[in-house]
């Protein structure tokens, strides 16, 4: 079993686009958790030297197989939508108790 996390950012507006979001992960995975109540803080320096900061939030889904494919249109699809040039997706294993 896979942990897949997406940081979709914060901004005015989004949020509509974060809730099309989740219902899109219900859909498909049958379950999403959605950590929308606090933005997270993120911070790093961009190419160009200077530092950067955005609001995002965490969106989890648990699989059971990785489709890297999938995720990765997935992935392009969710940067046009948000205005971003990526958008974070990361899998890490998982073990329910």
């Amino acid at each position: 079993m896979h942990l897949i996390q997406l940081l979709l950012p914060v901004k005015p507006g989004s949020e509509k686009k974060i809730t099309q979001t989740r219902q899109e992960l219900v859909d498909a995975f049958e379950g999403v958790t959605a950590y929308v109540r606090s933005p997270a803080k993120g911070a790093w320096i961009a190419p160009e030297g200077q530092e950067e900061h955005d609001d995002v939030i965490m969106v989890e889904v648990l699989v059971d197989a990785v489709d890297r494919e999938w995720w990765r249109q997935y992935g392009t699809e969710l940067a046009t939508r948000f205005g971003e040039e990526t958008i974070h997706i990361r899998f890490l294993p998982a073990e329910i108790l």
